[in-house]
Parts: structure tokens; C-alpha cells; sequence
């Protein structure tokens, strides 16, 4: 993979976090999103699915934060380590713990993203761990 690939995701990771807003040109149409996250597993497809999985998301938390960490190449993905800082809407539960995405890429915009709690998962579902 080239490093093409990680500056793109760079850029749509960096955009998202810092106005919210998604990159549309740089997610495929039937972009697949795997959310590995207890207890809000659940998977999405498309554009609406995207918006919904960042809707359902945000409508959990009360206030949020995500510090994008590394990102590492791994053929045809990028897996990339986050810090996640959020406190619960209802809840007013806390929480600061390290997560992760994959997102994949095969020629041109991100086909999918899989987001864990645990890093090893991550890079796991790539081939870079046992």
C-alpha cells in the first residue's frame, strides 16, 4: 500500500474530527461499516448507513473528544489507533480508553470501516497479530 492510502485517511479522519463533517468523495457509495463496540455493535451499508452509525453514535454521548494516535499500514487497509474521551448522555459516565478503525481501501475511496475497543482486534483483522 502506498502511503497515498494513509494520507487519505489522515485527511478523512482529521476533517471529520475537527468539523464534524464527512468527506464524501472519499467514502465508496455501498461503504460498509462493522461497528465491534459493545453494547453498540452493529453494522451499516451506504451513505444513509454511515450518517446513521456517526448519528447513533453521537446520540450516546453528551460530550466527546477523539486524538488520532498513529496510523499503520497494512496492504489494503490502514489501521488506525485513536484515544477516546467521552462522557454519557444519560449516564454521565466517563470514559478515556484507546480504540481503533480499520478502514479499507482497494483503489480508490474507503469500501469499509470496522471500529473496535480493543487494539489488538484491530490489528487482528488485518494480519498483524495473532
Amino acid at each position: 500500500m502506498s502511503q497515498e492510502k494513509v494520507k487519505l485517511v489522515e485527511r478523512v479522519l482529521g476533517h471529520l474530527v475537527t468539523t464534524g463533517e464527512i468527506l464524501w468523495d472519499t467514502a465508496d457509495p455501498e461503504i460498509e461499516i462493522h461497528d465491534h463496540d459493545a453494547p453498540d455493535q452493529g453494522d451499516y451499508r451506504g451513505y444513509d448507513g454511515l450518517t446513521r452509525w456517526l448519528e447513533d453514535w453521537g446520540e450516546a454521548w453528551a460530550e466527546w473528544s477523539i486524538e488520532l494516535d498513529e496510523f499503520i499500514d497494512a496492504g489494503d487497509s490502514v489501521v488506525i489507533f485513536i484515544r477516546m474521551k467521552a462522557k454519557g448522555r444519560g449516564s454521565g459516565i466517563e470514559i478515556d480508553r484507546p480504540d481503533a478503525l480499520v478502514y479499507g481501501i482497494s483503489g480508490g475511496p474507503v469500501t469499509r470501516i470496522d471500529y473496535f475497543n480493543d487494539r489488538d482486534e484491530a490489528l487482528k483483522a488485518v494480519g498483524l497479530a495473532e
